[in-house]
C-alpha cells in the first residue's frame, strides 16, 4: 500500500482509477483498509477544489415541494395567502423569520439554507 496526498489532478485521477480497483474490497483487509484511506484523502480533495455551494432559498422550498408532491396552493398554510405564496417563489418577496421557522419545522428544509 503507497498511500500519499492527493496534491495535483494527476493524483487526484490516480487516486479515484484505484478506488475503482479496489470497489468492493473486504473491511479490514489490506485492500479495504486502502480504499477507505484513498476515499477519506478523495473526498478531502474534493471538498477543498469542488466545494458545492449551498442551494439557493426558494431553489430548496421548491425542491422540497417537488420532493413532497406539493403544489404552490398547499404552501398557503406555510406562507400565507396564494398571492404571498407566488410572490415568493418568484422571487419577488423575502421569507420572513416566521416563515423560515415554519418551513423549517414543518418541511425540515434547513434553516441555514433558507437564511442565505
Amino acid at each position: 500500500m503507497n498511500i500519499r496526498p492527493i496534491k495535483t489532478e494527476e493524483d487526484y485521477t490516480a487516486a479515484i482509477d484505484r478506488i475503482e480497483e479496489l470497489w468492493g474490497a473486504k473491511k479490514d483487509t489490506m485492500e479495504g483498509d486502502e480504499l477507505d484511506l484513498l476515499v477519506t484523502l478523495v473526498e478531502s480533495y474534493e471538498l477543498k477544489h469542488y466545494p458545492i455551494a449551498p442551494p439557493d432559498p426558494i431553489d430548496a422550498i421548491k425542491f422540497r415541494m417537488e420532493q413532497m408532491g406539493m403544489t404552490n396552493a398547499d404552501m398557503v398554510k406555510y406562507l400565507g395567502s396564494q398571492s404571498r405564496v407566488s410572490e415568493i417563489l418568484n422571487r419577488k418577496r423575502k421569507l420572513t423569520l416566521g416563515m423560515i421557522k415554519t418551513l423549517y419545522k414543518e418541511l425540515k428544509i434547513p434553516a441555514d439554507i433558507l437564511l442565505a
